[in-house]
């Protein structure tokens, strides 16, 4: 029979009703005939309640008891789910990756998968079982320890078993009904997509869209792994949610697929550093050492051999960059004259396939902000993106106005 991935998030499995609920839907494909698999997340809430009691136990910890911890969860909702479908009569039951195996590296608590050896799962397939409930997350270490995958692990499980299994779809169950031209909190236009490319969707994600994590597009991306976005809480149709699918799927593309924005970013300047060949390994090397994750680069045209460097981090890593950049400098790796961090900003970017073939994307950006009186302080570009770093008291205005400017609120 063809197989089926079907992912429920926290929030579509907090409850025993949300169980059966998501339970139903199972249900519903296990009817059409489908053997699914199903992935599932820790209940609403518990995982960040299994985290306090690690840390209150023992700040300090053993990242593998941490793993051993955490990854619980998830078993849970997983028993559940199965016991849940049991009642309905559909024949199933729960899977802990250890027992799959889902084989992974041993980097505890950001672990990477490996293999997914798809034999047992695939053998009691054969003796009648219609869907296995797979605990999301956690996966096997090559020394035998149970090891989990980091934020947006069971979107990422979800995905590798979806290839693996050569899955007809992998559904992703959340709170929202699907991927939307931006956050329709701030912009009541905001018009969901009936499909959007990997590419863009990876963009997206990866500028702050919360609807995927970016760790599972890429894998769906690398193995062609059809996503639909869904909600557990609305009656579906065939059709429901956003397709996450190659751009040949797409008849026609506007220009701009979405506006993302990301609250959390700072500007970080070195004043006054010597302009000499290798003086961007030297700050940019030590800033990956320690971490700091490095977005938009930006350096001054150079007066008496100095120059300014301008870049962004996430505002939670300024602290690292600071200490870094002065362990730099006082190593005499850099020479510059200050350090000055703006935690005051954000960035705002456009997305969409379609800039490859349309002429003056950016200048139409550019304009339209300047148009509501925003000034641009830092200008990032790729293929298929614009991003800009904007005063965060202007966010919103500026998500509304691109929003409007390229008329997102209309079908190509």
């Amino acid at each position: 029979m063809p197989v089926l991935v079907m992912k429920f998030g926290g929030t579509s499995v907090a409850t025993l009703d949300r169980i059966k609920r998501a339970a139903k839907k199972v249900g519903v494909e296990v009817a059409k005939g489908y053997d699914v698999i199903v992935i599932v997340s820790a209940m609403s809430g518990k995982t960040n309640e299994l985290v306090g009691w690690v840390n209150e136990t023992s700040p300090l910890f053993d990242a593998r008891e941490y793993d051993a911890v955490v990854s619980s969860g998830e078993n849970v909702t997983a028993g559940l789910m199965a016991l849940t479908l049991q009642e309905m009569d559909v024949p199933a039951r729960s899977w802990q990756g250890w027992q799959v195996p889902l084989l992974t590296t041993s980097a505890h608590s950001s672990a990477r998968i490996e293999e997914i050896q798809t034999d047992n799962i695939n053998a009691k397939f054969g003796e009648g079982m219609r869907v296995a409930v797979v605990a999301g997350f956690q996966g096997l270490s090559p020394e035998g320890r149970i090891t989990t995958l980091g934020r947006g692990g069971s979107d990422t499980t979800a995905v590798a078993f979806a290839a693996a299994f050569e899955a007809e779809r992998c559904d992703i169950y959340t709170d929202v009904d699907g991927v939307y031209t931006t956050d329709p909190r701030i912009c009541e236009k905001a018009r969901k997509l009936d499909k959007i490319a990997f590419e863009e969707m990876l963009e997206l994600a990866s500028l702050g869209a919360k609807v995927l994590q970016t760790r599972s597009v890429e894998l769906a991306m690398k193995y062609k792994v059809r996503l639909r976005v869904l909600s557990s809480f609305e009656e579906q149709s065939d059709e429901a949610g956003t397709l996450v699918c190659d751009e040949e799927e797409i008849m026609e593309q506007n220009a701009v697929a979405g506006v993302a924005y990301s609250r959390d970013e700072a500007k970080v300047t070195l004043i006054s550093v010597a302009d000499r060949p290798g003086i961007a390994a030297a700050i940019f090397g030590p800033l990956a050492d320690a971490g700091v994750n490095v977005d938009m680069i930006v350096q001054n045209i150079s007066e008496d051999g100095r120059t300014d460097m301008t870049f962004s981090c996430p505002i939670d890593q300024v602290a690292r960059a600071e200490k870094a950049m002065n362990a730099a400098k006082a190593a005499d790796s850099i020479n510059f004259h200050d350090l000055v961090a703006d935690t005051d900003v954000c960035k705002v970017s456009i997305v969409g396939i379609g800039m490859r073939s349309h002429a003056g994307v950016a200048a139409k950006m550019f304009d339209c902000l300047s148009r509501e009186g925003i000034n641009l302080k830092v200008i990032g570009t790729s293929e298929i993106k614009v991003s800009v770093l904007i005063d965060r008291k202007y966010m919103e205005l500026a998500v509304q106005a691109l929003h409007d400017a390229f008329e997102l609120e209309k079908t190509a």
